[in-house]
């Protein structure tokens, strides 16, 4: 009987991953954001 853990590690994995994704989603967002606020103030 193989039991539970494959389980367990692909829901960390996918915990993991999901959020490393939404930091690096929401860092690239941040800076778009501030580079178009930068061309506001620039005008």
């Amino acid at each position: 009987m193989i039991g539970g853990w494959p389980f367990v590690i692909a829901a960390y994995a996918l915990a993991v991953g999901g959020t490393l994704g939404l930091v690096g989603w929401a860092l690239m967002a941040m800076r778009r954001a501030e580079a178009r606020a930068e061309r506001l103030r620039d005008r």
